[in-house]
């Protein structure tokens, strides 16, 4: 979840308000806080032995985390401006922001998240960073809160909506709205939708998969707003089976800078014990969880594992 904003020396434009780049997932940080409010009241009104509701130390952690990203992000949506810009530059295509392009700008920058989602667990040095959304071991509606500090790899697979000439103010924008969908799907209290739907959209059903530990739920359902990427890509798999969250290696803290930063540390300390530049290349390469196997041959694992 994003929650950006840059000082702009160019014109106001529609996704602007006064030169500033509109994030709509820092307009909707009240409504968070209320959603949150709202389940807590529920689970505790409930009392359902089944669910596992909140925990007052996640729950916090969850929202330092939030905190940290939303002030470190002013840092990283400044690079991904000048990035955007650069690449926006590069090329001929211009495209007008009008009533018909959003949809195909909505749908293109979901196409960018669902691989930049896939990426970042499947290739370890950038579950670094992405394994900070998993760590906790509730599924609430705190958990889209808790969010990374590192996540700067996210400026190149986005980089292809200003490739395809859209205005690089529309990037944060879309982008921003894709992300507040994203929010409500980290809940338990909503079950399965109309089949049509659980067809088409990602779904609180399709997002408990994602952040599921079970064995056939590991590495499944990266889309965004849309599951179909995953059907189309083979990544996609249904809720049949009770879900049991968090890492399959639980971290176990509430540190907020061990929660940021464990896997980058066990990176460093895997690749300072490597033999050969092949295993160094695997330890922050390969999935995450990678051993080599005797003779340094590659060795592939479930992305989930830290």
């Amino acid at each position: 979840m994003s929650i950006d904003l840059l000082i702009s020396s160019s014109p106001t434009e529609p996704g602007m308000i006064s030169g500033v780049f509109m994030d709509p997932s820092l307009i909707a940080i009240p409504a968070y806080l209320l959603l949150i409010g709202l389940e807590i009241f529920a689970f505790h009104r409930e009392e359902d032995a089944e669910q596992r509701g909140y925990g007052l130390k996640d729950t916090l952690t969850s929202m330092v985390m939030g905190a940290g990203y939303a002030v470190i992000g002013l840092i990283w949506v400044a690079v991904s401006v000048i990035v955007w810009e650069a690449a926006h530059a590069l090329t001929p295509l211009r495209i007008e922001v009008t009533w018909w392009s959003w949809p195909v700008i909505m749908l293109l920058v979901d196409l960018c998240y669902y691989w930049e989602h896939r990426v970042a667990h499947e290739v370890r040095i950038f579950w670094a960073s992405h394994v900070v959304h998993h760590s906790s071991q509730y599924f609430n509606f705190s958990t889209p809160i808790r969010q990374t500090w590192t996540g700067v790899h996210r400026i190149a697979f986005l980089a292809p909506v200003a490739l395809a000439g859209f205005p690089v103010y529309v990037i944060p924008l879309a982008f921003g709205l894709n992300l507040v969908y994203q929010f409500c799907l980290h809940t338990k209290r909503i079950g399965r939708l109309h089949p049509m739907i659980e067809f088409v959209f990602n779904t609180p059903s399709h997002h408990r998969v994602h952040h599921a530990v079970n064995d056939k739920y590991l590495d499944r359902n990266y889309g965004g707003i849309l599951i179909v990427w995953d059907r189309m890509f083979g990544t996609f798999q249904s809720e049949d089976e009770e879900a049991v969250y968090g890492l399959t290696k639980n971290i176990n803290t509430y540190n907020p800078l061990k929660v940021a930063f464990h896997e980058y540390i066990d990176i460093v300390r895997d690749v300072n014990m490597a033999r050969s530049w092949k295993e160094r290349l695997g330890y922050v390469f390969g999935r995450p969880g990678w051993q080599p196997r005797q003779g340094s041959e590659l060795e592939f694992v479930p992305a989930m594992q830290s």
